[in-house]
């Protein structure tokens, strides 16, 4: 079931919409913010003002604070054209293959479960020298999905009464669906967290959870309408035959 939240900013969130695990260098820290905010800028495909927003704020939070590290050691050299592997937020989650550049080479990698944005998918033997090469990850958004940092976003459409009213709404989600209660009286923007549906938890990164934005439609179908829809396309005539 999911249920509202209206989250606050803090240092640690400030880190994690930038794909980061906590306290980072400033090359890192200015790295994943380049990645965070090209993800989310609102004139691309799948971009979003409010996340753009966000991220900016993000970066500034820990600029203020000082809370990027000075390097203490001299950067790793690393190859000027270093290709960057880019995942669909489905892929992000369940793992899976995709293809990078290298130096005229197209290589096969594949990515494991729960990688966030801003961390290094390692290419054992990638590089000229046979040395381990280690890429940089970019979930780009897909299929109506974006991730950010643990957690993923996205926009479903229902009745504009739904939102005055309250009631269920069943959600088409990459997991499948799920339902979800409304409060009645409520005004748009209106947001549910659906939790255990974004990222997996990896390493010292935690389980994410999935925001699922409700955008008032007149077209959307009504809750027995969308249920005569979901009988429709299950009992067809063939496996009624059947």
């Amino acid at each position: 079931m999911g249920r509202m939240i209206a989250p606050g900013p803090s240092l640690n969130e400030a880190f994690a919409v930038l794909g980061l695990h906590g306290p980072a260098e400033q090359v890192a820290v200015t790295r994943a913010f380049r990645l965070a905010v090209k993800s989310a800028r609102p004139d691309q495909p799948g971009g979003d003002a409010e996340r753009f927003r966000r991220v900016i704020a993000a970066y500034r939070l820990i600029q203020n604070t000082g809370a990027a590290r000075p390097a203490l050691a001299a950067p790793v050299c690393r190859p000027a054209a270093l290709p960057v592997v880019g995942l669909t937020p489905v892929q992000a989650v369940s793992g899976g293959q995709t293809t990078v550049r290298l130096d005229n080479r197209t290589l096969r990698v594949r990515a494991p479960a729960g990688m966030r944005t801003g961390e290094h998918l390692r290419l054992r033997g990638g590089a000229v020298d046979g040395s381990d090469l280690y890429l940089p990850v970019l979930i780009r958004p897909a299929d109506g999905l974006v991730a950010l940092g643990d957690d993923l976003f996205m926009s479903w459409p229902v009745p504009t009464r739904l939102l005055s009213d309250g009631g269920r709404v069943e959600i088409e989600t990459h997991a499948g669906v799920r339902g979800a209660w409304v409060t009645p009286g409520l005004t748009d923007p209106v947001r549910l967290r659906l939790r255990g549906l974004g990222l997996p938890a990896r390493g010292a990164r935690p389980e994410g959870h999935l925001f699922v934005s409700l955008k008032p439609s007149e077209d959307a179908p009504s809750a027995a309408e969308d249920l005569l829809a979901r009988f429709t396309r299950v009992w067809t005539p063939d496996r009624l035959a059947a």
